[in-house]
C-alpha cells in the first residue's frame, strides 16, 4: 500500500524529474540550481539557520498551548486604543457567514461570472457604501485605509495628468500619509502640506494651486477633530484640483457624509464594519468616487444586468486584469481586493441597517464626551476642546509609556501615546471611546488615572 501512495506522490505533487530538472537548467544556461543564486552574496546565500531540535508532532503541539496561553486575551481588557483601529462590537452572525465553505474561495474569481454568490455580496457592499457616503461610485475594496489613500493619489494624477503635486493635510493619520510616500517615491510627484506641527486644514488649502492634483484630508481627523468640509470641497474644485477625504465609516451615522460635501474621492478605513482587532489585519480599504472617474478608478467594480433568459446575472464591468495587459498605462498595481472583509463589512451593515448605525454612532458619541469630561476633571489632566466623534486628545502629567504601563496592571490598554507622532503636544495619548466601552469601565479608567498622576 505505502508503494502505491509513493507512486501516487510521484506522479501528482513531485512536478519534475532530475532529467527534467536538468533539461531546464541546460536551456537557460546553468549547471546547477546553486548557480541561480550567484548574484546573492555568499555570506547571505544559505545561512545557517539556528533552529531549536525538531520536535515530534505532540511535543509540537504542547509548544504552540503554551505559547497561545500566554497572549493576552483582548476581551479581558478595557480598550481605550483608536488611531485607525476600533475595538467595536462584532455581531455573532458576520463571522458565522464568513465560515461558510462558499466564502473561503479564492479572493480574486479569474472566472467571475460562474461566481454569482460572490459577485452578488461585493455587488451588495458597493451599494451599501454607496448608500453609507452618498457618492456616487463604490469599488470592490483594497487592502485598507492606507493604500485607498494611495490610490486616490494615483487616481488624481491621472485625471489631471499635467498636475504632479498632492497636499495631505496635517490631520491625516501618519501611518498612512507614510504609505502614501512609499507608493509614490518613485513617481515625480511633489507631496505637501503635512510638514508643519498644528497645521490646519486651512493651511493645506492655501497650498493647493494649479500643479495640485488632490487636496486630502480626514475627518474626523487623526486627532480625532470633526471639520465642516463644505467650504473646503467649493475652494479646491474652483483651483482645478479634486478633494479626497477619508472618513469613519461609523461616523457618518451621524454627521455629513462625503458626499453631502462635494467630496470627488473618499475613502476609509473599514476595519469598524465588522471586521475584529485581528492583531492589526487583515483589514478593509473603502474606496468610493464619482461616475464621471468610474474608467479612471483602481481595482474591480461588479455590475448587474440580465441574461438572455431575463434572470438577473452579476458580472464584472470593470475587471483588474485589464491592469496586467495595460502596464504601464495601468491606473493601479493592485489587482485584487479583500473579498471576505468586504463581506464582513456588508453582513454587518446589513444587520444593524439605517437605524442601526445611528445607534452605535450616537453610543460613541455619548461615551467619548462623558469620559472626555470625566478625565477633564482629574488633577494634571486636561483634554483638548474643540468639536470630536468618539476620540480625543488627552494632555498628561507623565510620559504616556508610564501611564499606560500601569494601566495594563489594571488590565486597561490606554490611548495611543502621541509623542513620536505629535511630540510638539508633550505627554499626550490620543484616547477612543466606542459602544463597547461602558459607563463603568470608563468610570474605572478615570479612576485608574487618578492613581497613576
Amino acid at each position: 500500500m505505502f508503494k502505491i501512495l509513493d507512486r501516487i506522490a510521484m506522479s501528482h505533487y513531485i512536478s519534475i524529474t532530475e532529467a527534467e530538472r536538468a533539461e531546464m537548467l541546460a536551456a537557460i544556461g546553468v549547471a546547477s540550481i546553486e548557480d541561480l543564486f550567484a548574484d546573492v552574496p555568499a555570506a547571505w546565500r544559505f545561512p545557517r539557520l539556528d533552529l531549536p531540535e525538531p520536535l515530534s508532532e505532540p511535543e509540537l503541539m504542547g509548544e504552540l498551548r503554551a505559547l497561545s496561553d500566554a497572549n493576552a486575551s483582548a476581551h479581558s481588557y478595557s480598550i481605550f486604543r483608536g488611531a485607525g483601529a476600533y475595538n467595536h462590537f462584532v455581531p455573532a452572525a458576520v463571522d458565522q457567514i464568513l465560515r461558510r465553505g462558499e466564502y473561503y474561495t479564492a479572493y480574486t474569481p479569474y472566472q467571475p461570472e460562474i461566481s454569482q454568490g460572490t459577485l452578488q455580496a461585493i455587488f451588495e457592499y458597493q451599494s451599501l457604501i454607496c448608500s453609507l457616503t452618498g457618492m456616487e461610485i463604490a469599488n470592490a475594496s483594497h487592502y485598507d485605509g492606507g493604500t485607498a489613500i494611495a490610490e486616490a493619489a494615483i487616481m488624481a494624477l491621472n485625471v489631471a495628468r499635467n498636475r504632479r503635486k498632492i497636499v495631505v493635510a496635517r490631520g491625516v493619520n501618519p501611518q498612512y500619509r507614510a504609505v502614501l510616500r512609499t507608493y509614490l517615491q518613485a513617481l515625480d510627484v511633489r507631496i505637501t502640506g503635512d510638514e508643519t506641527p498644528n497645521a490646519s486644514i486651512e493651511d493645506a488649502l492655501a497650498l493647493v494651486d494649479e500643479q495640485t492634483a488632490l487636496l486630502i484630508v480626514q475627518n474626523p481627523d487623526f486627532l480625532g477633530r470633526l471639520h465642516d468640509l463644505r467650504g473646503p470641497a467649493t475652494q479646491v474644485q474652483a483651483r482645478g484640483a479634486l478633494l479626497g477625504v477619508h472618513f469613519d465609516p461609523i461616523a457618518l451615522g451621524l454627521f455629513q457624509t462625503p458626499g453631502e460635501v462635494g467630496a470627488d474621492i473618499a475613502t476609509a478605513e473599514g476595519q469598524p464594519l465588522g471586521i475584529g482587532l485581528n492583531f492589526g489585519g487583515p483589514y478593509l480599504g473603502i474606496f468610493t468616487t464619482r461616475q464621471k472617474y468610474v474608467h479612471k478608478i483602481a481595482g474591480r467594480i461588479v455590475g448587474v444586468t440580465r441574461d438572455v433568459d431575463g434572470r438577473l446575472a452579476y458580472v464584472l464591468t470593470l475587471r483588474a486584469r485589464e491592469q496586467d495587459i495595460r502596464r504601464e498605462r495601468a491606473t493601479s498595481n493592485i489587482c485584487t481586493n479583500q473579498g471576505l472583509m468586504a463581506l464582513a463589512a456588508t453582513v454587518y451593515m446589513s444587520l444593524l441597517g439605517r437605524q442601526g448605525m445611528r445607534r452605535v454612532a450616537e453610543l460613541c458619541y455619548h461615551r467619548a464626551h462623558y469620559a472626555a469630561a470625566q478625565i477633564a476633571a482629574l488633577p494634571g489632566y486636561s483634554v483638548d476642546s474643540g468639536p470630536f466623534f468618539k476620540e480625543f486628545v488627552v494632555r498628561c502629567p507623565r510620559p504616556v509609556a508610564e501611564i499606560n504601563a500601569a494601566l495594563r496592571e489594571q488590565r486597561i490598554v490606554g490611548g495611543y501615546d502621541l509623542s513620536e507622532d505629535e511630540p510638539h503636544l508633550g505627554h499626550a495619548m490620543l484616547l477612543a471611546v466606542t459602544e463597547m466601552n461602558s459607563k463603568a469601565e470608563i468610570d474605572r479608567l478615570v479612576a485608574a488615572l487618578r492613581e497613576v498622576a
